[in-house]
């Protein structure tokens, strides 16, 4: 299966989780990618939107490769295979560091336009434009899970097989619409897969609900 687009990816997830509409879920975006998508699956849930701040650790010389990640409250994930990536502790510490900078920004541009919203009690979709290692969605679902939801949905269009076994340990319920075996990325299941610039989310995040 190969998506048009993002939209085409959220409008599918849209459908798998039609169980949850009149249920005022939360639909959390992984930003930047996840969360126009996230946008689209809210309003047709009938849910409200927010995004998970979460930042992926990318491995020496290969930053593509996470190797690990940081929530915002600092909690460090290290995947299994981060040392034989060359990834020592003193490293991931810096890294997730810088990231954390990051998310500081991100966090004071989206609260400007509307503050975050408490997940605890609610039924909480976290939505992500695919998976590769799983570290950001992995990072995601645990800080949300000390913030005590009611239910917790992990919701994507692709992952590979060994990734979804990862995350599915740590939702109450993990929706994918596929899992090939010759995963090499995400960008390969979809037509059209361009960056997601912050305007974007800021714009998703501020539009009233459908």
């Amino acid at each position: 299966m190969i998506f048009r687009d993002r939209s085409d990816a959220a409008r599918q997830l849209a459908r798998h989780l039609a169980r949850y509409k009149g249920g005022n879920p939360l639909v959390l975006g992984i930003p930047r990618g996840a969360v126009p998508m996230a946008r689209l699956i809210a309003d047709d849930l009938g849910g409200e939107l927010d995004v998970v701040l979460v930042r992926k650790i990318g491995a020496p010389f290969n930053p593509e490769l996470a190797v690990g990640s940081v929530d915002e409250d600092g909690r460090i994930y290290v995947a299994d295979f981060a040392q034989n990536a060359g990834a020592s502790e003193s490293y991931l510490q810096a890294q997730a560091n810088k990231e954390l900078a990051v998310i500081r920004v991100r966090r004071a541009q989206y609260t400007s336009v509307r503050p975050p919203i408490d997940p605890a009690r609610r039924i909480v979709i976290v939505v992500d434009d695919g998976l590769a290692t799983g570290a950001t969605m992995i990072s995601a679902l645990h800080s949300l899970r000390f913030r005590q939801p009611a239910r917790l949905i992990a919701a994507v269009p692709v992952s590979p097989p060994d990734t979804l076994t990862k995350v599915q340990a740590l939702a109450d319920e993990l929706v994918c619409l596929q899992a090939p075996e010759d995963f090499s990325a995400v960008a390969q299941f979809y037509r059209d897969f361009p960056q997601v610039e912050d305007a974007e989310v800021v714009a998703a995040l501020a539009m009233p609900a459908a």
